[in-house]
């Protein structure tokens, strides 16, 4: 019984993890090289679940790999995927901008890119005065939430109360 405790008391010796380097760099975002290809490619603007799943399936690389694990030019496929992913039969609905309003074409925008393009159909909102720019230059909710009790950061709320005469005595 005493070699039993022992052998509990003793830490099995882990091998270092080799081949897995510790940040890669993918669509202009730094990820840690520990994590699986799905849950890396989340940290990316402009990629939601289901795509996560889908890019490397199209791109023939195993998602249970961890991503510091891949080879650079597995990496480069996976960027080509997230870049273009009408170019490898990836469904519409997983796009994030179909019908370009400029352009009229069906596209994936990321990163970067995302941002600029969201701040751009803002400012074209508030240019023409639609509901929802007139909206956004308020600072409004713009898809219809009720907004008698929600959305008054920053602002009063209630009635001020006058200030009693005794503090106005003492300050004279």
């Amino acid at each position: 019984m005493a070699e039993k405790k022992e052998s509990k008391k003793e830490k099995p010796i882990s091998k270092p993890k080799e081949d897995i380097r510790g940040i890669i760099r993918i669509a202009e975002v730094d990820v840690r090289g520990h994590k699986k290809i799905p849950v890396a490619l989340l940290k990316v603007k402009g990629i939601g679940q289901t795509l996560a799943r889908a890019v490397p399936m199209v791109a023939n690389i195993d998602s249970n790999l961890k991503i510091g694990a891949l080879s650079d030019e597995q990496i480069k496929k996976l960027e080509d995927v997230i870049k273009d992913p009408l170019k490898y039969n990836i469904p519409l609905h997983m796009i994030n901008r179909r019908s370009d309003p400029f352009t009229g074409e069906d596209k994936h925008i990321t990163s970067s890119d995302l941002v600029f393009t969201k701040k751009m159909d803002i400012d074209l909102q508030r240019k023409i005065q639609s509901y929802k720019g007139i909206r956004h230059q308020f600072g409004l909710p713009v898809r219809g939430q009720r907004t008698r009790s929600s959305f008054r950061k920053g602002k009063t709320m209630g009635v001020a109360k006058k200030k009693s005469q005794r503090s106005a005595a003492k300050k004279k």
